[in-house]
C-alpha cells in the first residue's frame, strides 16, 4: 500500500491523517512535503493521526522530526494521534517517544495545543 495523506482543521490545529507506508523515498518525501507546506502556510500546530501507518522508516522519522523542529521555531507543535503499534515500537526503540507527544484521544490531543 502506498501512502495516503488527508487533512482537516480542528480549531487552530491541522489534523493530518496518514495511511500506509511512511517509508522509502516516496512515502516519506510526500509526508515531509505536506508537513513543511502546512508550516510555511502558518499552520504550525499539527496533529498527525497515524493509526493506519503500517511502516515507518528512518526517512519517515526524519519527516516528523523536521516538522517538529520547524513548527517549534515558529511557536507551534507537532504531536501524534493514535500511533499504530509499529509506529509506537519505532518511537520507543529510537527513544523519540520522549520527544514527540502521542495521544489516544483526539479531544485530549487537541486540548494540549
Amino acid at each position: 500500500m502506498s501512502i495516503e495523506i488527508g487533512e482537516r482543521t480542528a480549531g487552530t490545529v491541522t489534523v493530518v491523517t496518514v495511511k500506509g507506508r511512511v517509508a522509502y523515498e516516496e512515502g516519506s518525501r510526500q509526508l515531509d512535503e505536506r508537513l513543511q507546506r502546512l508550516i510555511v502556510e502558518g499552520r504550525i500546530n499539527v496533529l498527525v493521526e497515524c493509526s493506519e501507518v503500517d511502516t515507518l522508516d528512518s526517512q519517515g522519522i526524519s519527516a516528523l522530526i523536521r516538522a517538529l523542529i520547524t513548527a517549534g521555531r515558529q511557536g507551534g507543535k507537532v504531536k501524534l494521534l493514535r500511533p499504530s503499534v509499529r509506529v509506537r515500537r519505532v518511537l520507543q526503540v529510537t527513544r523519540l517517544n520522549t520527544v514527540i507527544e502521542a495521544f489516544e484521544d483526539e479531544k485530549e490531543a487537541l486540548a494540549s495545543f
